[in-house]
């Protein structure tokens, strides 16, 4: 058993390390409210589009299918583009991603190219057999804006179009509570008509044909409208993995605290049993010589 002076020091350890968690914990709840707040006020916008370009999809008819973007590309490969983090201490959260994607890429039976954000993400890929078409690292994730990842958004769309790819699809983290975020792989493009089902449909388009002024036509807002739902899909995708990933760090060093917390706790248990047993050998020692002299 370990003597008092050193279970002394590894509870002054735990202690260190529990304050540590404890400020990370801080750190991460403060600015998981900044990132949510932005994912979550970034989604009525998102839905609102998708709508729209829905509702013009269906005024356009059968015609819509046989633009480039909504037809499969030529190119026998998959575009990915995988949003990790950064740092670590985040909890299971890059390991589900990464585990979702082994499977993922095992079951679809073609190649595929990554789009790699994040340098957990890059690192893990990088030592394996992935074929890493390009490693994002500027802006860094927390310093996304619109402009970044409209950016982002178009190198996407310029590879699908230059037919080297038969499709693309986001693999993020979807945010859905503080406690629950998702991993997942969303087809990007080719643009499906499931995909704007929810906000498409005969019936609305009919509403928005008979009660709206187009100005101009139906079509040439469709094509103006088309790159900034793309661009704008790309930028919650990465808000989203972004709140995902501070929600995760947040329970994991909450989760770390409250285990030094015991370890604490039980160090101290074996701290002041092991110095009363010292104390009260001492005292029989004292006894026993006591009563030898007399």
């Amino acid at each position: 058993m370990a003597g008092i002076k050193e279970l002394r020091l590894r509870i002054t350890s735990v202690g260190n390390i529990k304050q540590i968690t404890r400020a990370m914990e801080m750190v991460a709840t403060t600015k998981l409210r900044r990132f949510q707040d932005r994912a979550t006020s970034s989604r009525p916008y998102a839905e609102e589009i998708t709508a729209l370009v829905g509702r013009l999809a269906a005024m356009l008819g059968e015609g819509v299918e046989d633009r480039p973007l909504f037809r499969a590309g030529k190119g026998e490969k998959t575009l990915a583009l995988v949003v990790t983090s950064d740092r670590g201490l985040c909890g299971a959260y890059n390991s589900n991603l990464l585990k979702m994607i082994e499977a993922w890429r095992a079951d679809l039976g073609r190649p595929v190219d990554y789009l790699v954000y994040g340098r957990k993400g890059f690192g893990y890929m990088n030592k394996r057999d992935f074929e890493i078409k390009s490693y994002l690292q500027e802006p860094p994730l927390e310093q996304i804006d619109y402009r970044s990842a409209a950016l982002v958004g178009r190198i996407l769309v310029e590879d699908f179009l230059s037919g080297e790819y038969r499709d693309v699809v986001l693999i993020t983290t979807r945010f859905q509570s503080m406690v629950k975020y998702v991993p997942q792989i969303v087809p990007f493009l080719p643009i499906r008509g499931e995909t704007l089902a929810d906000g498409g449909g005969e019936a609305q388009s009919k509403s928005l044909e008979g009660g709206v002024i187009l100005e101009p036509d139906a079509e040439s807002i469709f094509e103006r409208l088309l790159p900034r739902y793309l661009e704008t899909r790309v930028f919650n995708a990465l808000l989203e993995a972004l709140a995902s990933e501070y929600a995760s760090r947040r329970f994991a060093m909450k989760n770390a605290t409250d285990a030094a917390t015991d370890m604490q706790n039980a160090l101290r248990g074996v701290y002041n049993r092991k110095r009363q047993e010292t104390i009260t050998k001492e005292l029989l020692d004292i006894v026993g010589g006591a009563e030898a002299i007399q």
